[in-house]
């Protein structure tokens, strides 16, 4: 018996000895038994796609959803061709009873769940005042209420998992502001409260919860609803500090890491991977590019320098416009 006359860790919480077992768990099995599923909402295209074939590349079988047929189809073929097995279920997540179908089919078809990558999500640019109440619903619905009923479903295969992780996918403008974006904004910081909620309620369950916060990627979705014109492109660019925007599979890795056993010990936590958008340029840039002579020349060079260009979620929009919002598309990013 412990010296402080406890008998263990209560019923329901991993003894470091299981928990260093779990990490030690490889991928798929060795001996040929089941390998190791995830789901990834919005799996059909654009981000969500680059994590399925993320994940195939490292032994997962698949779930994917989304409220696309067409999307499915075209998704599944891409991740069958990375060499997974790949189950596709119509499913709006914003309907419990839907999502909890997903489940079912899920357990039915493979027994098990080991990674849930909440990435389904609908976001278009309109000023705050213009935004209709359905437009509000619609990206609030898919981002935060799909991320609480995806995970609450999942739950009971997850805590069955002998290494359960899950992973939401949110943005900067989550503790920071989203001007033009305010839903997307206000759903997106609920999920960041969700993630860190439910990595302290379920980690004794063995359920590590992380998020990721792209910056700006360019995929058929996000140009279609956010990247709509070749300068608006060229000046977020410029305020990128790496200068350039992200690709899907450098998402994708970041995913791939939090579910691995290199991050056995992470949970509650929000990896930025948006090449230093989010902290800014800073004052110096302003003073432009340091010369060989150790001189700063103000105007040479320093993209963006002083014109405050916009990131995800700040796109400009005049004061006095009274676009109506447009229904958003779950455009998976």
């Amino acid at each position: 018996m412990p010296r402080n006359g406890s008998r263990g860790p209560p019923t329901g919480v991993l003894s470091p000895h299981a928990l260093r077992a779990r990490a030690a768990t490889p991928p798929t099995s060795s001996s040929g038994g089941p390998k190791r599923v995830a789901l990834v909402t919005g799996g059909g295209t654009g981000l969500g796609l680059a994590i399925g074939e993320g994940l195939a590349d490292d032994g997962y079988d698949l779930a994917i959803a989304s409220r696309s047929t067409e999307h499915l189809a075209r998704g599944a073929t891409s991740l069958r061709r990375h060499g997974a097995r790949v189950l596709a279920v119509a499913t709006d997540v914003r309907e419990p009873t839907q999502v909890d179908h997903l489940l079912a089919e899920i357990r039915s078809e493979y027994g098990r769940l080991d990674v849930l990558v909440n990435n389904a999500a609908g976001n278009f640019a309109v000023p705050a005042e213009s935004l209709s109440p359905n437009g509000w619903r619609a990206v609030v619905g898919i981002v935060l209420d799909g991320t609480f009923f995806c995970s609450r479903a999942a739950f009971p295969l997850l805590a069955a998992s002998t290494e359960a992780s899950i992973v939401n996918v949110v943005a900067a403008y989550a503790w920071m502001s989203g001007p033009g974006t305010v839903h997307s904004a206000a759903a997106k910081a609920g999920v960041l409260a969700l993630t860190r909620t439910l990595a302290v309620e379920w980690a004794a369950r063995g359920i590590r919860v992380n998020a990721v916060a792209p910056g700006p990627v360019r995929t058929e979705g996000t140009d279609r609803q956010l990247w709509t014109s070749e300068e608006l492109v060229d000046r977020v660019r410029r305020g990128i500090p790496m200068g350039r925007f992200g690709t899907p599979e450098e998402i994708a890795d970041a995913v791939r890491f939090l579910v691995s056993r290199r991050a056995s010990y992470i949970t509650g936590q929000v990896l930025a991977v948006d090449g230093g958008q989010w902290l800014g340029k800073g004052v110096m840039d302003l003073l432009g590019p340091v010369s060989s002579d150790g001189g700063h020349h103000p105007g040479r060079g320093g993209p963006g320098q002083g014109d405050g260009p916009p990131g995800p979620g700040r796109r400009r929009i005049p004061t006095g416009s009274r676009r109506r919002a447009r229904s958003p598309v779950a455009t998976s990013r």
